[in-house]
């Protein structure tokens, strides 16, 4: 009995090489027999139609034959060959659909549609790790609870992300007879109100007094290797900015963006009698 492979897909006949490819990932995802709920019957039937459709030299020999390919088709007897699988870029099954991870791998898809004896993998393991500002910086280590609630120690890189995934393959659930899953470390990073992040450089502000902005002088700043003495240069404005060298993110070599420095005039405080008096007197001055 001839299949369907456009019913299969649920795709229509004049369907372009890009949709018929989405049909078979997201059929892929609902039915692969790893995941719970899955089918391998349905999974297998979705990548034979696959392996016609999505070829477009074995899709026309379809068109005009149906079923009655001999080993052109999805259920040849023939050897492997690249070109059954049309071109697919099975990389997308690694990285997840729609942002969500999902647990099976090429190994996985291959072994499945050829029948052949699949090595399954224990459930992924998902830990939160909350870092602060700096930790996230300059990168950490930190001791998580794994698979088989074990311990491991490990290292989160400099300038990590909130919101980053770390994944650390085979230190998830055991899987007697079978590979474990994988650890999926999380990361969160508490904000810092003195600082922000942009790319390799750190961003801070600077509040200073009236006076230091028309006559410059030290003024005592937080970076994160600690305080440092910034010297502001007379006649600043509010809003300009002072860029601090090496002062920023690292990256693996070592070498370290910058810290710039947004200069914020203090005119809060109230003005004394004496004070109003000497601004008056600025004023005449054109100041």
């Amino acid at each position: 009995m001839n299949k369907d492979y456009y019913k299969i897909l649920g795709v229509e006949k004049n369907a372009s090489q890009d949709e018929i490819k989405k049909a078979f990932r997201k059929l892929a995802h609902e039915h692969h027999p790893d995941k719970q709920g899955g089918n391998d019957a349905k999974f297998k039937e979705a990548s034979e139609a696959y392996s016609t459709l999505g070829d477009e030299k074995k899709r026309t020999q379809y068109d005009q034959f149906g079923g009655n390919m001999g080993g052109m088709g999805g259920g040849g007897q023939g050897g492997f060959n690249s070109q059954d699988f049309g071109g697919f870029d099975f990389s997308g099954f690694q990285g997840g659909f729609g942002g969500q991870n999902v647990e099976f791998d090429l190994g996985d898809i291959f072994s499945t549609f050829f029948g052949g004896g699949r090595v399954r993998k224990g459930k992924s393991v998902r830990v939160d790790v909350d870092l602060t500002f700096k930790e996230s910086i300059f990168g950490v280590e930190k001791e998580v609870r794994a698979g088989g609630n074990s311990k491991l120690t490990i290292k989160i890189p400099a300038g990590v992300e909130n919101g980053t995934t770390l994944r650390v393959s085979g230190r998830g659930e055991p899987l007697e007879g079978g590979h474990p899953g994988d650890l999926h470390v999380h990361i969160f990073v508490s904000p810092d109100p003195r600082f922000k992040k942009q790319g390799m450089n750190i961003v801070t502000d600077a509040k200073i007094p009236l006076s230091m902005s028309l006559l410059g002088g030290d003024h005592s700043i937080a970076t994160l290797d600690g305080d440092m003495t910034l010297k502001i240069p007379e006649r600043i404005t509010n809003g300009e900015v002072l860029r601090v060298k090496g002062k920023g993110v690292p990256d693996e070599r070592g070498r370290r963006g910058d810290l710039y420095v947004r200069i914020v005039v203090d005119l809060s405080k109230k003005l004394t009698r004496d004070a109003r008096k000497h601004i008056e007197e600025l004023k005449k001055e054109g100041f």
